[in-house]
Order: C-alpha cells, then structure tokens, then sequence
C-alpha cells in the first residue's frame, strides 16, 4: 500500500508458540529458512508440511510469503486467494493479495481486497493506511489523466503536487509495496486483533466544491518578502533537539512561512533529482497557494547514528485543497552547530 515506498509486503516473522512449534518441527523449520532468506529450501520444507497438514492455515500463509519472495506473483495470489476462501475470517490474506494486485498496477482489486481485510476486522490498522495509499494512487493517476486532457487545468495540478509532496513521488511510485501484514495468526480460526486505532482515510477533495474553494486553488501564490531566518535553539541531547526540531519544522508548515520552512534543511537536501533551487521554489508554491495550512505529527521514534538523527512519525495533513495522513521518515544531520534535514521519505 511509508524509506518511503508505498508498501513493501512485510513478510515479518511468524509467530508459534512453543508447544505448537515444538509439535511440528517441519514447519518451524521452513520458517526458519523463511527468516533466513533461504527461499527455495523454506519453499521445500513447507511443501513437505503441507503434504500432511493440507488445510493448515499457516503453512499456507507462509508458502504465499515464500513464492512471494521468489517472485512468483500468480502462485502467491492463487495461496492467499484459497486462504480468503478456506478462512473468510482472516483479514492478513486480503492484505497480501491487495499488496500482489497493487504491485501489478491493478488498484481496484487491491482496493477490494483491502475493504474485505476491513470488514472482517475493522481494526485492522495497517489495512486502513494501505487503503488510503491505494486510493492516494488512484487520486494521483486520475489528476495525470485530467492533466492529459487539459493541460491548463491548475486546480488538478494542485492536487497532484499536493499528494506527491505528502505521500513522496517514490511512495506512489510502489504504491502496493510498503505495509507489513501484522502478525500471523497461530491458528486457523483466529486473528490477532491490533489494539492500533486506524487512521482515518485520506479525504480527497471533491470535485463540484464552493467558488470560494475552488478559486482558492487557482489563485496566485501569496510571496512573502525574503528574510532572514534566526536559528532555533537546540538541546544538546540529539534526541530532544530533533524532537524540537519536527515540532517546530510542523508548525512553521503550519504558518505558511515558507522562508522560516525551508531553513530547517541542509543546502544538499536530497530533492528527488531536482536541483535545491527548483524544488526550493516548488516547495514555496506548495506552502503559499492554500489558504491555510495545519499539520500535525504524531507517534514520533528517533535514533541517533553517529552525527545523524533518524526519525519516524505519522503526519496528518490538512488544507482547504486536500486532507491526507502519510509515514514519514526524516534524517537530521549536525551541519554548523545546528542540525538540518538532509532527507525525508
């Protein structure tokens, strides 16, 4: 359906527990090899498996993970589409198969599937956030085909700009490569139920909306006068200083202070194969033509390696254009006794 990438099928560890691994030594092998990389041999290991335990619902989870990971498609959708069948109940299958369908540019059964992975277990988080990644896509791909038919159309091309600064070019990119299914249930008839609200789905906007909206989409840029930026005061501790720092950085998006946003990153941000200039004033546009502006992180995680800060958040965007909710992953590195964003997915 967020190092960005729309969504990479998490083929995360299954979970046994010790009786039931110790009771079926074959499979535990085969997920071993499985956590190993070692595809072919975990394929073999719980074909054997499934030789004696042919209706086994993990097994066969694992075996569409496997050729998943073989690159054979076609075979793990036909794995996964026999699971929805066998156990309707089980919303991780939907999942996948809706991570198989996007990978192949199909979104509308990656939608279907994911509304089915919903209504079998409504909180079912990560479902949701793929759900909202498809339908981003899909948003994105009709805008492109709008903007085939007519090329002047700005408000479009607002919308457009907007969702590919929110969710990242190379997150719509892969849209259908990038959320992890949550742990595997142990057995057939159950799944483990995430105590993770849901995010809220991306509301796009609508296409018959008030003049006053919609002549807010095409009007000029606001340009504010150039100025000069004073450093934020920092904590010394990396940890609290980026925390600070996000804050701030969300807040002054928040203003519509495009000079004061575009201080917190480094002259050589990483800007998906623009040159800073370009995607200075790209991103200068985008923060100016709303009429207002509000975002808010939440979830935060930081780790600090060496003179860099990795940091993860959820990020709810909300203008008079658009509303969307996306993953970021930011990195801060200490340049001239301050510390700046160098790259954000």
């Amino acid at each position: 359906m967020t190092s960005a990438r729309l969504f990479i099928l998490g083929l995360g560890t299954l979970l046994c527990s010790a009786a039931f691994a110790a009771a079926t030594p074959s499979l535990q092998d085969a997920s071993q090899a499985f956590k190993q990389g070692q595809y072919p041999a975990a394929l073999e290991k719980v074909n054997a498996y499934l030789g004696k335990n042919p209706k086994e619902a993990q097994a066969r989870f694992l075996k569409g993970l496997v050729l998943t990971e073989l690159n054979r498609a076609q075979d793990a959708i036909r794995v996964f589409t026999e699971l929805t069948e066998d156990y309707p109940e089980l919303p991780e299958p939907y999942n996948n198969l809706a991570v198989l369908y996007a990978a192949q540019g199909q979104f509308d059964k990656a939608k279907n599937s994911l509304e089915m992975a919903i209504r079998t277990h409504p909180s079912y988080a990560t479902a949701h956030e793929n759900l909202g990644d498809i339908y981003a896509k899909m948003a994105s791909q009709a805008y492109d085909k709008a903007l085939q038919l007519d090329k002047a159309n700005m408000s479009a091309q607002t919308k457009l700009s907007l969702i590919k600064d929110i969710f990242g070019p190379s997150r719509l990119a892969d849209a259908g490569k990038n959320k992890p299914a949550v742990a595997k249930p142990a057995a057939p008839k159950t799944a483990a139920l995430s105590t993770e609200p849901a995010p809220p789905i991306p509301e796009m906007p609508a296409r018959d909306k008030p003049a006053q909206t919609a002549a807010a989409d095409t009007a000029k840029p606001e340009t504010a006068p150039a100025k000069t930026v004073k450093p934020l005061a920092l904590p010394a501790d990396p940890k609290a200083a980026a925390q600070k720092l996000l804050q701030a950085w969300a807040d002054t998006w928040s203003r519509r202070d495009a000079d004061g946003y575009l201080a917190f990153y480094a002259d050589d941000y990483k800007a998906d194969k623009k040159s800073h200039a370009e995607w200075a004033d790209e991103r200068r546009a985008r923060i100016t033509r709303p009429t207002g502006i509000k975002v808010e992180l939440s979830n935060l995680k930081i780790e600090v390696k060496g003179n860099q800060v990795l940091a993860s958040f959820k990020q709810r965007y909300e203008s008079n254009i658009l509303k969307a909710n996306s993953t970021k992953r930011i990195t801060l590195e200490k340049q001239g006794g301050t510390w700046k964003i160098v790259e954000e997915r």
